[in-house]
């Protein structure tokens, strides 16, 4: 296990200013990292499959919408997309008892198995709305549950200087799940004749896959998390676990510090905070409730970004823009898939750990607003739905480049906020109310979710292009609270954030923005970032730890 991945070519992959040594980068913790993210395989599988399946000629038909008005058919679809978020948010809300219990490997399983009763649900529906409602809220269940447990589990395992990237994989695989779903709608259409019920039922049967895939990957390959392990005095199992992750010997320095670490939180909490109650009552404590607003804002602002709408209905969104056919709609969809993967690749490379959360954030909104802009200002001059409509559509250079702002705006989205959001909500939290705190914004992120899934189909309809300038507006707003109210977490461990938010949050922003990071002992360093990060060091040294 003491592999680890290399440096190409001098580009550092990982964060610096911590004390990882290469070890820690092994292949092990990414493999579980990789395991555990099969949930988010089919959580974007899901989220992204329904709307191109729901424009096949046979769901058409096996549904019966055929003869339905177009304000029935947008309610229908609407209550399709929206009973899966509602689901998950259910999922997230309730589930973190059973992980808090049970374990965070455990809970996840369970999860896996949920989801795989609510997809077989989906895949047997035989034309059946019930049917169809009943497996996408069930999945949502399992989807919604783990989409709360494994971040908060991959980060546990992770150590500092790969947390982020770490985290990022299981962003990597929602968004190749959401592609998978794009491109498997679109082959199916071209290779299966719409007079089979085989046309719809294939790509809903595949999100199986991903499903036993995470089942089976958790029983066999990956452990419990070793916070977890040491908030039940299970110290011995922790550092077991920590030192297999690790790829370092258990008396290693390194695993010894980290130990040391955990412990002393743990000990600290463990005489404070022992009942539900107590815990919910923390959430308002100071140095804690700066974090739960920060969390929950960013989880819920995320659905608003203007990428859900477009994942939900992408070929709504693309009629909008004159694109007429189903198989040309499921082909445009199928490469806004491919942006959003390559989005995420370069936030999990790139962004998480060399620009940072906070400055990801900031310029995400204020690049992101700019493609939904110029659709909202092409969509109102030259109305291309009405005008293909008419049979009168030509699409010009004007037309092309709004279908290229499309994938640039998921691509850049992709790249900041969709991944930012969920590492940094996964990391902030003190460890004996984190899951409480995760399950908290996990829930605030898919009741927004459910939000825009269930009211998008009546704001193409009604709104038009004033759905884009919308969208871009509230990219505008979410950059400039970002930019004033979210502290950098890059690098920092787990142990150490209950010092970084102790201070007023604008405070820690302003002094970080100055290069004056927060020491261990909860002051702001009036020397630079370098001479800060050594000085911090010598007092992780000088403490023995």
């Amino acid at each position: 296990m003491g592999w680890r991945l290399p440096t190409w070519m001098g580009w550092k992959t990982h964060a610096s200013g911590t004390l990882d040594p290469p070890e820690v980068r092994n292949w092990y913790i990414h493999l579980i990292a990789i395991v555990s993210s099969m949930s988010a395989l089919a959580m974007g599988y899901d989220t992204a499959v329904i709307g191109g399946t729901m424009a096949l000629d046979s769901f058409i038909r096996d549904f019966g919408w055929s003869e339905v008005d177009k304000t029935t058919r947008d309610t229908i679809q609407g209550n399709i997309v929206s009973t899966f978020q509602a689901g998950c948010f259910f999922g997230a809300l309730f589930c973190f008892p059973l992980a808090e219990k049970f374990g965070r490997r455990i809970a996840i399983i369970c999860a896996s198995l949920v989801f795989l009763l609510g997809a077989t649900l989906m895949t047997a529906s035989r034309g059946s709305l019930e049917i169809i409602y009943a497996g996408r809220a069930i999945a949502g269940l399992g989807i919604g549950c783990s989409s709360l447990v494994v971040p908060v589990y991959i980060a546990e395992v992770a150590p500092p200087s790969i947390r982020g990237r770490l985290v990022g994989i299981f962003e990597i695989a929602s968004q190749a799940g959401g592609m998978l779903g794009f491109w498997i709608n679109y082959a199916t259409d071209r290779t299966i004749s719409k007079t089979q019920q085989s046309q719809w039922i294939i790509p809903l049967a595949l999100q199986l896959a991903p499903g036993v895939c995470l089942f089976l990957g958790m029983l066999l390959f990956c452990p419990e998390s070793p916070r977890w392990l040491a908030r039940g005095d299970d110290f011995e199992g922790a550092a077991r676990i920590l030192s297999r992750v690790r790829g370092l010997p258990q008396d290693h320095d390194y695993v010894s510090r980290e130990m040391a670490e955990i412990r002393t939180q743990v000990e600290e909490r463990s005489t404070l905070h022992r009942s539900k109650r107590e815990q919910f009552r923390k959430l308002l404590q100071r140095g804690v409730r700066n974090r739960v607003a920060i969390g929950v804002a960013l989880m819920f602002l995320q659905s608003f970004t203007g990428v859900n709408i477009i994942t939900y209905y992408a070929p709504r969104i693309f009629a909008t823009l004159g694109v007429q056919g189903t198989s040309l709609k499921l082909f445009s969809t199928g490469f806004y898939g491919i942006a959003k993967t390559l989005g995420m690749f370069t936030f999990t490379f790139v962004v998480v750990e060399r620009v940072g959360r906070r400055k990801g954030l900031v310029w995400g909104a204020a690049l992101g607003c700019i493609p939904m802009w110029y659709i909202g200002g092409y969509v109102m001059r030259a109305d291309p739905e009405a005008a293909a409509a008419a049979g009168a559509v030509t699409r010009d250079a004007w037309g092309y480049l709004a279908m290229v702002c499309v994938y640039v705006n998921g691509f850049i989205i992709c790249a900041t906020w969709q991944g930012i959001t969920w590492t940094y909500a996964s990391e902030i939290f003190p460890l004996d109310i984190r899951m409480l705190c995760v399950g908290l914004t996990t829930s605030v992120t898919w009741l927004g979710s459910f939000i825009i899934a269930r009211f998008t189909p009546y704001m193409i309809s009604d709104l038009g292009y004033g759905a884009y300038f919308f969208f871009g507006s509230i990219l505008v707003s979410m950059g400039v609270w970002a930019f004033f109210f979210v502290p950098e977490t890059k690098g920092v461990m787990l142990e150490q954030m209950d010092t970084l938010f102790a201070n007023s949050t604008v405070k820690v922003v302003w002094a970080q923005i100055r290069g004056r990071p927060v020491l261990t002992d909860g002051t702001v360093a009036t020397t630079g970032a370098q001479d800060s990060k050594e000085a911090m060091v010598e007092e992780v040294e000088s403490k023995g730890l």
